[in-house]
């Protein structure tokens, strides 16, 4: 786990005994620490907070951050302390500034995800336990020993904080006379809290069409595709639903892949409705579930166009002025990245294609990692995509091993700018952590260079799908960051804005693994709720929709329940992963994500109040 934020309480546990680490059960007049057992019904652990002492400045490394560890209690507030005693105990005592002694390094063990060596600031000795014989353990100082278990240490993040109110319902009660009352009772369900911001409106059905009933279409995926969620270059398949604006303007529209009939389409009303259903586009002569399919502006002109990665080839639909999507089927414009034998054999499983503007001309290229390496075809001023050149531009980040052993269903990658140079650089978490891929003036991507030792499947994060991660700036006018949901909670790691990455932080203590959240029943996603220009956090949980608010300096505030609806439990309308998409979007216009999803009856939608909220 990475060190949390100051922000977090957390326990701090030792690895070899599982105690906690706190005062004496008769606390001793100089604070002397132990570790021990806190049972049921007694005084709870003390939670602790980490807070770095100052940035890393000059020649410190940022490894080399010193933390001060102060006792979460309000009342206590007291710190970590190496008084330098003679048997070499540790205490807690008041907090002085600038004091070495109550200042320590979080150093990670090698080869450890989540375990931790807490080194002393002032001589390098390591947290260890004395007294081997005894339950109350008495915390020590010692030197550095590789094979200690005793000097491994966990940080355990305290329960997070949500906001939300419980429902009142009603519930029979019988009297002694026979008579019968109902009085309101608080239910097991949660409903948002009035206070709750971001909020949106109730679950409305809008569209009684494109859901998985037999009566709205009897809609499902046949193909194997990753859907608009976030997730590195998303492309749909026959069957899916999907948002995405398919004219010029700013509301985005349904869309559906239909086998027989190619993409339709359900165009916005700008009111959070939508129209009738029509015929958007016929798909190539021989349409394939293999084929993948996205709509995105590949020539800049502001209208987007149809993309499809089909058997021969990509085939590009362009959009005329009219809003027509001429001509039918597609033009071919590259044998290659397609499905066939003739184009290369690209495969779902095996082969991320991205369409993303590489060189910063506002003209989208296409790039795929197969299993040799990275090959890329640019567009030009004329709208041409140039043919594969004979090798790879660069032997990494593909399938084989002699190119990384890179696996689709485990090592994402992503294509975005991470030096403001405006050219694409290659971004990858493998087991070990993330590699980086720079792109120079002349349009050639450098040999990867490992840079963080987080964020890969050695750190716990076994499969995209259980841990999403996505690279997005998280402050006004900030490099890309790195924001994963982790195994305990919203990892972070800002970006320095020279491809390189800062130390992972924890920066919420919630929608992790730890906390009961899984790929099977829920959906995790960045998105702009409030119209700010930062990227919050939005989940789909068992109660509804949770949003934490960004807070502009890269850390996230505890969630609200903003909507008691698209979620698991069947009070909450009992959406599921592998029937249900769910998607955030502007239909409306107004710059700021509604949520609509597709269940069984038709589609339904939430609008987004948060606006209105704040300016009655």
């Amino acid at each position: 786990m990475p060190v949390p934020t100051q922000e977090l309480k957390l326990e701090i546990v030792n690895a070899a005994t599982g105690k906690t680490l706190g005062a004496k059960a008769a606390p001793s007049a100089d604070g002397a620490l132990v570790v021990r057992d806190f049972p049921d019904g007694g005084p709870s652990p003390e939670q602790w907070r980490l807070t770095p002492v100052q940035a890393a400045q000059g020649g410190q490394a940022q490894d080399d951050q010193a933390y001060v560890i102060r006792n979460g209690n309000a009342v206590n507030g007291k710190v970590l302390d190496n008084p330098a005693a003679t048997d070499r105990g540790v205490r807690q005592a008041d907090a002085t500034d600038g004091k070495k002694s109550q200042q320590w390094h979080v150093v990670p063990v090698e080869g450890e995800a989540g375990l931790y060596f807490i080194e002393s600031a002032t001589d390098g000795t390591v947290l260890d336990l004395a007294d081997p014989g005894q339950d109350d353990r008495r915390v020590v100082l010692r030197e550095y020993d590789d094979s200690a278990e005793s000097q491994r240490w966990r940080f355990v993040p305290a329960e997070p904080e949500r906001t939300s109110d419980p429902v009142l319902r009603w519930a029979p009660l019988s009297h002694w006379n026979g008579r019968q009352s109902w009085p309101l009772v608080r239910s097991t369900a949660l409903r948002p809290a009035p206070e709750a911001t971001p909020s949106f409106s109730d679950m409305l059905l809008v569209v009684q069409r494109f859901g998985s009933d037999q009566d709205a279409g009897g809609w499902k995926s046949d193909g194997v595709n990753r859907p608009p969620s976030g997730q590195p270059g998303w492309w749909a398949g026959l069957g899916d639903r999907f948002l995405t604006a398919t004219t010029g303007t700013k509301r985005a529209d349904i869309v559906g892949l239909k086998p027989a009939k190619g993409a339709v389409t359900s165009p916005s009303n700008g009111d959070g409705t939508f129209a009738d259903e029509r015929a958007l586009h016929q798909g190539p002569p021989s349409p394939s579930p293999a084929d993948l399919w996205t709509l995105v502006d590949t020539t800049g002109d502001g209208r987007p166009d149809v993309v499809v990665l089909a058997a021969d080839g990509v085939r590009v639909t362009s959009q005329d002025e009219a809003g027509t999507f001429t001509p039918a089927g597609g033009k071919l414009v590259l044998k290659a990245f397609g499905h066939g034998q003739q184009a290369g054999g690209w495969l779902v499983d095996k082969h991320p294609r991205f369409l993303v503007d590489t060189t910063g001309d506002g003209r989208a290229d296409i790039v795929g990692c197969h299993d040799d390496g990275v090959w890329v075809s640019l567009q030009d001023e004329e709208g041409k995509f140039a043919p594969l050149t004979d090798e790879p531009v660069l032997r990494a980040f593909g399938h084989n091993e002699k190119a990384g052993g890179w696996l689709v269903d485990k090592h994402p990658r992503f294509l975005v700018d991470t030096t403001g140079d405006g050219r694409a650089d290659i971004v990858g978490c493998h087991d070990d952590g993330v590699w980086v891929s720079l792109q120079d003036e002349e349009g050639k991507f450098a040999d990867p260079l490992y840079i963080l030792d987080d964020f890969g499947a050695d750190q716990g994060w076994s499969s995209i799908e259980e841990h999403p991660r996505f690279l997005a700036p998280t402050t006004d006018g900030g490099a890309v960051d790195i924001v994963g949901f982790g195994p305990q909670g919203v990892v972070v790691s800002r970006g320095r804005g020279d491809g390189t990455f800062e130390p992972s932080k924890l920066v919420l203590n919630d929608f992790g693994l730890a906390q009961g959240w899984t790929s099977s029943k829920h959906l995790r996603l960045l998105a702009d709720v409030t119209g700010d220009g930062k990227p919050d956090i939005i989940r789909f949980g068992d109660e509804g929709v949770w949003v934490s608010h960004n807070r502009g300096d890269g850390q996230y505030k505890q969630a609200q329940l903003v909507c008691r609806g698209f979620g698991y439990n069947e009070d909450a309308g009992a959406w599921r992963v592998d029937r249900h998409p769910r998607f955030l979007a502007d239909i409306t216009g107004d710059g700021r994500v509604d949520i609509v999803g597709f269940g069984g009856p038709g589609v339904y939608v939430a609008r987004n109040l948060f606006r209105r909220f704040r300016t009655r």
